[in-house]
């Protein structure tokens, strides 16, 4: 006897069955049932909420709810950092500023919402009158979006939140921090570099600490022609907060006068 057999009602291996926009040629358990009966059925174990078909529609969800939340925000910055920066240092000082100074120049502020130099930054723009934004990130430790943020959305998914980032800002400002600071910054070279998204300034703050990653990517990178000559000037250095907001306001003004005259791509 085949295999298929010792199931009831077996079927020939070449008769299809459907269940939904999914076709099952050959039975490899017992009593699959329709798609209605596993949906209303309230009997069975709860597994399938673990499954990969339920998480997709948990990530279509997370889109859904980050478009509509900051579907109407203004012209927003994306600000770096560490979450360890402590409130006394000039790291957390320097965010408080280049927060303000964004809110006093019209854009929204937005951060991973955490503690550090993103509290800062959120902490800056809310007190400038600006408008703080705050998008949270579920992690194996607890951590709440800080006190500051006017609008926050938690996230599941780190590619989610990624798209939030990258779709909402005119620009992203990274002041010193760890792996997740340079996560974003390097994505968000590569995206620009490779014309996935239009080029918008990727500014580093702080020389004494982003000047080893400066050397290293020209001295290597550039050295060793990984990259072209004109990638080093998609990022941006100082340790001026008025020269922040210059480019990225020189940047907003280009962008605006080059998409009026349909000439946005062009820009390369």
């Amino acid at each position: 006897m085949s295999a298929d057999a010792e199931f009831e009602g077996a079927r020939s291996p070449k008769t299809p069955r459907f269940r939904g926009p999914i076709m099952l040629r050959r039975d490899r358990k017992k009593g699959i049932g329709t798609t209605d009966q596993h949906l209303l059925d309230e009997r069975g174990p709860v597994d399938w909420v673990h499954t990969d078909p339920w998480r997709v529609l948990r990530i279509q969800a997370e889109f859904i709810e980050g478009f509509g939340a900051l579907a109407e925000v203004p012209s927003a910055v994306a600000v770096f950092g560490s979450s360890r920066t402590h409130s006394d240092s000039a790291e957390f000082q320097a965010g408080l500023a280049i927060g303000s100074a964004l809110a006093r120049a019209g854009f929204a502020v937005i951060t991973g919402g955490g503690p550090g130099v993103m509290e800062a930054a959120n902490r800056g723009a809310s007190e400038a009158g600006g408008y703080s934004i705050g998008l949270g990130i579920e992690l194996p430790f607890e951590q709440h979006l800080n006190e500051w943020v006017d609008l926050g959305i938690n996230f599941r998914y780190f590619f989610a939140r990624k798209t939030m980032f990258v779709k909402y800002s005119q620009a992203f400002v990274c002041l010193p921090g760890g792996f997740g600071t340079l996560d974003e910054l390097f994505e968000a070279l590569t995206l620009v570099q490779t014309r996935k998204i239009t080029r918008f300034p990727i500014i580093l703050f702080g020389t004494e600490y982003w000047t080893g990653l400066m050397d290293w990517i020209r001295d290597s990178l550039l050295g060793s022609a990984k990259i072209a000559p004109g990638d080093m000037g998609l990022l941006h250095l100082t340790d001026s907060v008025d020269e922040v907001v210059r480019i990225i306001v020189e940047a907003a003004q280009a962008r605006h006068e080059l998409s009026e005259t349909g000439a946005l791509e062009e820009q390369w």
